[in-house]
């Protein structure tokens, strides 16, 4: 009958350097996959970083990063409508109404339009905001409209439709000038509680009426202008 060997099993010394080196190699492992883990998760901020700083410039490079739809529908320069004279600099956002119950945005656009014929009288705007929310721009930014009397050399102008006598604007048009007005603060960085204003504010003429007979709601318009600037400084 063969003799049975028993298997010889480790030392425990050798069992004990076998757990070291296995525990050596684990720490090895956790520590490089650590590695990895904080070099992965620098990288993704770095690359965010560099694409909000990238999303930051592009956005002062193009005016119109933010903006709400403008229908582009510039006047014929003319000395009555659209003298091309420069802004000195742009201090303030002076909100009107038309005036003018029931009229479109493009019905206020071709009477301006329609001054260098005419010669009735020297008026325009750089927008008008319609009916519907729908905005038409009349003037670039960067010249002078005849909207705001003393301030037309420092001030853009959006004139803003309204459905009846009372000036109120529809919920559209309100959505669609506070998004405006918010975009022009943001863009020549304008503080609504100071820099937004009425006719009102500078010749005592009822203009916009329904925000001069109204002051608290004036006062809800320029906070929301403020709320809205908060959106597009996100998403710009």
């Amino acid at each position: 009958m063969a003799e049975y060997k028993r298997k010889k099993r480790p030392s425990r010394g050798r069992r004990k350097r076998r757990r070291q080196r296995n525990r050596r190699l684990l720490i090895t492992l956790l520590c490089i996959g650590g590695i990895i883990l904080i070099a992965c998760l620098g990288f993704f901020i770095v690359q965010r970083a560099r694409a909000k700083e990238e999303a930051r410039k592009a956005s002062l490079m193009d005016p119109l990063a933010g903006a709400p739809p403008l229908d582009v529908e510039l006047l014929t320069p003319n000395e009555y409508s659209r003298p091309e004279l420069a802004l000195e600099e742009v201090k303030n956002v002076a909100i009107h109404y038309t005036a003018n119950p029931g009229s479109t945005a493009m019905d206020n656009r071709n009477y301006f339009e329609n001054l260098k014929e005419s010669h009735e009288t020297k008026a325009s705007s750089h927008f008008i905001v319609g009916l519907e929310g729908e905005i038409v721009q009349c003037i670039p930014t960067a010249e002078m409209s005849y909207a705001t009397n003393e301030r037309n050399v420092d001030t853009l102008s959006i004139e803003c439709c309204h459905p009846d006598e009372t000036g109120q604007f529809t919920d559209a048009t309100y959505q669609s000038v506070v998004h405006l007005t918010a975009w022009l603060c943001s863009r020549f960085s304008l503080d609504p509680s100071k820099n937004v204003i009425r006719h009102y504010d500078v010749t005592g003429k009822e203009c916009p009426r329904y925000y001069v007979q109204n002051p608290e709601a004036w006062e809800q318009m320029k906070k929301d202008i403020q709320k809205q600037m908060k959106t597009i400084s996100r998403t710009s």
